[in-house]
C-alpha cells in the first residue's frame, strides 16, 4: 500500500473516532507528534504514542463529530503531507462555539513513516476564532 493510501486511511479512521489498538495500529512505537502553537494549544506540545491515544480519547469525549476534507496529499519518500479544513462539533461550550455548532480549522500535516508506520507526525493548526 503506498504510503499516501496509509494516510489516507489514517486521516479516515481518526475522522471515524478510532481509539486505542485501532488507533495505535497506524503509530510507530517511538512515534513523536508535534503539535505547533495554535488556538486550543497556545504553547505547542510534543507527545509520544501513550500521550497521542490519551488525547485522542479526550479527544472524541470532546467532539460529538469531526469532518476531514483533504485537499492536497503529496508523497516524498517515506513523509506525505495533507492540506486539509478540519471542521468539529463540539459536545460542550468551546470559547464561543456552542455544542453542535461547528468550529473549523486549516492543517498542514507532515507525516513521516518507517517500516510502514507513522514514526513521526508535525501538525500545522490555524484555527478560526472562537
Amino acid at each position: 500500500m503506498s504510503l499516501e493510501r496509509k494516510a489516507r486511511a489514517y486521516i479516515a479512521a481518526v475522522e471515524g473516532g478510532a481509539v486505542g489498538d485501532d488507533l495505535a495500529a497506524f503509530y510507530h512505537p517511538d512515534v513523536v507528534q508535534h503539535e505547533f502553537p495554535n488556538r486550543l494549544v497556545p504553547g505547542g506540545v510534543q507527545r509520544e504514542l501513550d500521550e497521542i491515544l490519551r488525547g485522542a480519547e479526550s479527544g472524541s469525549r470532546l467532539m460529538e463529530r469531526q469532518i476531514y476534507d483533504i485537499h492536497t496529499v503529496t508523497e516524498l519518500g517515506d513523509r506525505v503531507i495533507l492540506e486539509y479544513t478540519w471542521t468539529g462539533y463540539p459536545r460542550t461550550l468551546v470559547g464561543t462555539v456552542r455544542p453542535g455548532e461547528a468550529m473549523r480549522a486549516r492543517i498542514c500535516q507532515v507525516i513521516e513513516y518507517e517500516d510502514g508506520l507513522i514514526i513521526r507526525q508535525r501538525n500545522y493548526d490555524c484555527f478560526e476564532p472562537f
